[in-house]
């Protein structure tokens, strides 16, 4: 054999070694699911969380054609079930249903087993639920405006319930409280539920809570809602306002659900993740089956849900420490 065939074989070789990793990792993104996939949930069974999951779990599985299942791992407010998944393998094959608490959690507690930005990558923000403030029909506040008067002409009256401590609308009522320098007291409860009746008994006269829980009191008129947080106007209150349209655009406190999965897992995985995510979302009954629930459509690129992770740790960080609010 010439050298020159010698050469040209040995190009040709390293072509070939160069080409493999490439066309095999298309391959493997083309085969992608072979096998079921394991969704993480971080919470127990039957929360809003898990009732999300669930949905798109199943939705997914006839997307994908393989079984998508979902794992309660609950305890400590999401970070045992979190923290697991940060240690998953990074190959597509174990997903996290997120909640917001992923940007709380960080700065609430002193220590979690993992870093909310280095050990995931962003799929999806899949949907929002917003926070609703509501009043006691006896408190004599139409409008936010109305309402920030009284409390500042009455300090130390007046008091807000929320979900408990460190929940999406504890925070929110506490943006509420310093931004404003409102002389306002927090009363935590066990829940929504529990949060909203106070008001509807008169025991606490305001609170800051999820919709859903609200519905139902605002429509029989024993609770008045006066905002939601969210920029845009909430599909179950669409006669009211947002805070920004009010004049309070800082008072935020939305929650959400999105889809993170560990560092490391492929881009192609991550691509595939996104797009039948997308699809499912897009379905018209799976869409009416949100707004029932209270959630607004997202359905974020991942690049979106990265920036809106960072911004909110950041956010939330200063709420939290100026508030020095604990875990329960």
């Amino acid at each position: 054999m010439t050298m020159r065939l010698v050469r040209r074989r040995f190009l040709q070789l390293a072509a070939s070694a160069v080409a493999l990793p490439a066309v095999s990792r298309i391959a493997w993104a083309q085969a992608y699911p072979s096998r079921p996939i394991r969704a993480v949930v971080a919470f127990a069974p039957g929360g809003v969380t898990d009732t999300f999951g669930r949905l798109m779990a199943q939705k997914l599985t006839e997307q994908l054609g393989k079984q998508v299942y979902v794992e309660n791992l609950a305890g400590a407010s999401g970070n045992i079930g979190t923290g697991q998944v940060a240690k998953a393998a990074p190959d597509g094959y174990t997903i996290l249903f997120a909640f917001s608490s992923h940007v709380v959690n960080p700065t609430l507690f002193a220590r979690v087993p993992y870093d909310p930005i280095k050990d995931f990558e962003p799929v999806t923000l899949a949907v929002a639920s917003t926070t609703v403030l509501t009043v006691n029909p006896a408190v004599p506040a139409k409008t936010v405006k109305e309402l920030i008067d009284l409390i500042k002409a009455n300090p130390g009256t007046y008091s807000f319930g929320s979900a408990g401590a460190g929940t999406q609308a504890h925070l929110a009522g506490e943006q509420f409280r310093l931004s404003l320098g409102l002389d306002l007291v927090h009363v935590p409860f066990g829940g929504g539920g529990p949060a909203v009746a106070a008001v509807v008994a008169g025991h606490t006269p305001i609170s800051f809570g999820s919709p859903q829980a609200a519905m139902q009191h605002v429509k029989e008129g024993t609770v008045r809602a006066l905002a939601v947080t969210k920029k845009t106007r909430s599909q179950i209150f669409p006669d009211v306002p947002t805070m920004t349209e009010v004049g309070y655009p800082q008072i935020e406190g939305d929650s959400w659900v999105g889809i993170l999965v560990p560092a490391g897992t492929p881009a192609d995985v991550i691509a595939v993740l996104h797009r039948e995510s997308a699809k499912v979302l897009a379905q018209p009954d799976m869409r009416a089956r949100l707004a029932t629930l209270g959630y607004d459509l997202v359905a974020s690129t991942p690049e979106e849900f990265a920036t809106r992770i960072k911004v909110e740790i950041d956010m939330w960080a200063k709420v939290i420490r100026a508030a020095n609010i604990k875990p329960e």
